[in-house]
């Protein structure tokens, strides 16, 4: 499986997990006045962090494949 088809294969969780951990933290972060995100804020936050994060974690995982394979 390439990296790029397993990054497709990721994102929906690797996004879903950043909308959850930008939620949790914009809650977190108003205990210092700062304001929270409402959840659709979190989803399209979640959606351009996914990108990065998921396919840092694509690569994690094709490494962690090809290293089982040797």
């Amino acid at each position: 499986m390439s990296r790029v088809r397993l990054t497709l294969v990721l994102y929906p969780f690797g996004a879903g997990a950043m909308a959850v951990n930008l939620f949790f933290a914009s809650l977190i972060a108003s205990w210092i006045g700062w304001p929270v995100l409402t959840p659709v804020q979190s989803v399209f936050g979640g959606a351009v962090l996914g990108i990065p994060a998921t396919w840092a974690f694509a690569r994690h995982i094709k490494r962690l494949m090809e290293k089982a394979d040797a």
